[in-house]
């Protein structure tokens, strides 16, 4: 199945390069350009893309407020894809809580770009353990426990506050099989069943309401432990 994607980039030879790259793949069309926020939610509105690579720094309406407002809109199946020059950018965490389902580096290897934007439009959410811990450790101690979120957490069971405590703190699903003895099948199972519970669309998510419930702690993030 062909992936449409728009790619929305305040530079155009950035946004002419990601293009190019991604036209190299014969599943994937590139149906639109944007160089401002605005530009990237009139061609989604457009094209309904199935991913959005959005850049975050762009003038006028930003990524962020982009991200927002398409994923608000949308009434079919897009994800956004957030670049960004820094390893984490500092709005990076306010990008994930808009929506979106994953981060890549603009440096990243050309023939990554494709696997990303794939990764993305089958539901994936492109987010390392070593990211992760990065993105926590930088962002999480500026969070405040949240009541709302807090008092979701009585929805699941225990089993499942302990997939997402592992899965906050960085864990893989086959670390996460590892640590509390259970099949990968298994962990796959809990991952599923809290997304429906708490009605987050990635494991992304996932880590974001661990932090804002006060399930995880800022620092805590040790598998082992």
């Amino acid at each position: 199945m062909t992936v449409r994607v728009v790619v929305a980039d305040d530079q155009a030879l950035v946004r002419r390069g990601f293009t190019m790259i991604l036209r190299i793949d014969d599943d994937i069309e590139v149906v639109a350009e944007a160089g401002t926020g605005i530009e990237a939610i009139e061609a989604a509105r457009r094209h309904r893309p199935d991913v959005i690579l959005m850049d975050i720094r762009m003038p006028g309406v930003d990524g962020l407020e982009a991200t927002s407002r398409i994923l608000r809109e949308a009434d079919w199946a897009v994800r956004v894809l957030i670049l960004t020059t820094f390893d984490p950018d500092e709005y990076v965490y306010e990008a994930l809580r808009a929506g979106a389902s994953a981060f890549v580096l603009k440096d990243i290897p050309p023939e990554q770009l494709a696997t990303a934007v794939h990764t993305v439009a089958e539901g994936g959410a492109l987010l390392a353990p070593s990211i992760t811990r990065r993105l926590i450790d930088r962002f999480a101690e500026r969070r405040v426990v949240g009541a709302a979120a807090a008092g979701r957490v009585g929805r699941l069971t225990e089993r499942e506050r302990e997939v997402v405590i592992a899965v906050a703190r960085g864990a893989s699903n086959s670390e996460i099989a590892e640590r509390l003895l259970i099949g990968a099948a298994t962990v796959k199972s809990h991952v599923s069943s809290i997304l429906a519970k708490l009605g987050l669309r990635d494991r992304i998510q996932i880590v974001i309401f661990a932090y804002e419930s006060g399930l995880v702690e800022a620092g805590d993030h040790d598998v082992g432990h």
